[in-house]
């Protein structure tokens, strides 16, 4: 299970909407140097992006790091591939449990665990409309439940 404790440069809140995250890895990602200085000024987005692996290695499609406005001839493609850098032993266990119906690899957070940039990835399983749909009953009432709680306090 990975923990973050590092400063947060996107989050993709619609994967904990449409899936259900069954394990989370944490994992390094391969990037030039001027697109760990636009990291730094947070101009990443994780939305449309998704996880393969492929011969043996891990690879991440469509994350979209703009590009550093002070790097003119060195700066890379936004849109670019990019590699991932887990343990061969992750990648196995991932690889057996994408074979699964259902189970698909996506990107949950990039931060800065000190100075380096790392992702959370979790192994996800696709909800369906009424699963979606008790999610949302249940964020209601527990917001309910908490504006009852400070009502009757502020009372």
């Amino acid at each position: 299970m990975a923990k973050t404790n590092g400063k947060m440069i996107a989050n993709n809140k619609k994967a904990y909407h449409d899936y259900f995250i069954l394990d989370t890895y944490e994992a390094g990602i391969a990037l030039h140097g001027t697109e760990v200085k636009s990291l730094r000024m947070g101009k990443c987005s994780i939305k449309e992006s998704f996880i393969r692996v492929e011969k043996g290695e891990v690879y991440i499609y469509g994350m979209h790091i703009s590009p550093y406005e002070k790097g003119n001839i060195f700066n890379k493609d936004p849109l670019r591939v990019r590699k991932l850098l887990l343990h061969k032993s992750e990648i196995n266990k991932m690889l057996g449990k994408t074979k699964e119906k259902g189970v698909a690899v996506v990107p949950l957070k990039v931060y800065f665990k000190g100075s380096l940039v790392k992702i959370e990835i979790g192994l996800a399983k696709g909800k369906k409309l009424y699963d979606k749909r008790q999610d949302i009953a249940k964020k209601d009432q527990q917001r309910e439940a908490q504006r009852d709680f400070k009502v009757r306090n502020l009372a």
